[in-house]
């Protein structure tokens, strides 16, 4: 690959390029890299780049003609090696937001020039004739495209074959596969009373493998809720084989009734713990439950009870008169297993009536939204708000999202 970077300060691009990782690949041909200076293509004696902008403002604009000459330099190299058409961009404040799939497609060129803005910025008129695209690297301002620009070249030279020991290197990398990436320890095991985690000691590589995939879906969740909202679009998920010890019946005696109402009281009262008052969720105890469901049930409302050997351990609802799944709460203590993927397919089955099935989850809750987005529903509206200032039992505002399966997202 060849790497061009058309910029007023070419000795500081080509220090970073010539530093560390970069600087090893370079010195063994791994790509090719050329720091060209704007200044070098004026036609003026001061060697002149900028000028007032047309229409008054602060600050300078740069000349469209050097910067053109610069890169009609740049593509008459790229022929002369027998290369295509160089891949041109300018990094802007206006351009569109760069990421890891961007930069994955930017080195699968064979030649990529980039731009770096100066000043007030740069003539529109360049622009419009030589960029294939314009990049902003973040919603800020610096004082120059050239920090902009290495940060493209360092993540689309790293990318290359050969500059990293091992291409895994990359792969298990924030932002490869839309997540980020999980936390990461080395020696001493144990480093000012803080201890790394069992299970990276143990060196069962598929123990560690699933320890790793956790971390990296929760920090992305916490951390990147867009980012994980993105992913779980993209990654459909299929729920897992019920076990022959795996039970989910309707509800009709009296101790399958109570067993539900603890589920759901245990569920909601933890879904509850940071947007209400300790107050309002210790009200919510089984015996209240168990009269919420009771009522449901009474205006048309099923209710199945998942067991696992015996043992229930969790709960979803659906009203065939509405369409709504409900009251999907599985037992804090069998968290993590599927069971929440398997009776939300489950609801859904037998709601066949109900091409599209809908439900709601607070905004807060990540987890549910998640497991609702990879199991193709899609926000439809919001329901009801909860506001701290209106409402004496909230204490953070938050919204009830409705879902509908199947269907583009419309909010």
């Amino acid at each position: 690959m060849r790497i061009d970077i058309v910029t007023l300060f070419p000795e500081l691009c080509d220090s970073f390029l010539s530093a560390s990782i970069l600087g090893r690949a370079r010195s063994k041909g791994l790509f090719e890299a050329h720091c060209h200076q704007i200044r070098d293509y004026t036609q003026n004696k001061q060697r002149q780049t900028d000028d007032y902008p047309y229409g008054g403002g602060c600050g300078m604009v740069l000349y469209a003609q050097p910067i053109a000459d610069c890169l009609r330099a740049v593509q008459a190299q790229c022929a002369e090696q027998g290369r295509g058409k160089p891949h041109i961009v300018f990094l802007t404040a206006g351009g569109r937001p760069y990421d890891q799939s961007t930069a994955r497609r930017l080195a699968a060129c064979d030649s990529l020039t980039l731009v770096c803005g100066h000043y007030e910025g740069i003539d529109e008129r360049v622009i419009e004739a030589f960029a294939d695209e314009e990049i902003s690297i973040g919603d800020y301002v610096l004082t120059g495209g050239e920090l902009a620009s290495l940060v493209v070249a360092d993540s689309v030279l790293r990318l290359q074959p050969g500059v990293l020991a091992e291409e895994q290197g990359f792969q298990e990398e924030s932002h490869w596969d839309g997540l980020l990436e999980y936390p990461q320890y080395t020696r001493p095991e144990v480093w000012e009373g803080r201890a790394v985690p069992p299970v990276l000691l143990t060196g069962d590589h598929k123990k560690i493998a699933a320890w790793r995939a956790r971390q990296s879906h929760a920090r992305t969740m916490t951390r990147r809720p867009d980012l994980y909202e993105a992913w779980c679009r993209t990654h459909p998920l299929t729920p897992g084989r019920w076990k022959r010890s795996e039970r989910a019946e309707l509800i009709r005696t009296e101790a399958a009734w109570d067993a539900a109402a603890a589920i759901y009281a245990a569920g909601w009262q933890q879904l509850c713990a940071g947007v209400c008052t300790p107050e309002y969720i210790a009200a919510h105890t089984p015996q209240v439950m168990k009269q919420q469901l009771l009522a449901d049930r009474a205006a048309g409302w099923a209710f199945y009870l998942h067991s696992t050997a015996g043992v229930p351990d969790a709960l979803v609802g659906v009203c065939h008169k509405t369409g709504e799944i409900g009251r999907l709460y599985v037992d804090p203590a069998a968290q993590g297993q599927g069971i929440g993927a398997k009776l939300l397919a489950f609801a859904r089955k037998k709601l066949a009536e109900h091409p599209q099935p809908h439900l709601y989850a607070l905004d807060t809750n990540r987890r549910a939204i998640a497991l609702y987005l990879r199991m193709g529903y899609r926000p439809a509206g919001v329901g009801c708000v909860y506001d701290p200032a209106v409402d004496p039992n909230a204490t953070v505002f938050c919204r009830e999202i409705k879902f509908i399966y199947g269907t583009k997202n419309s909010g």
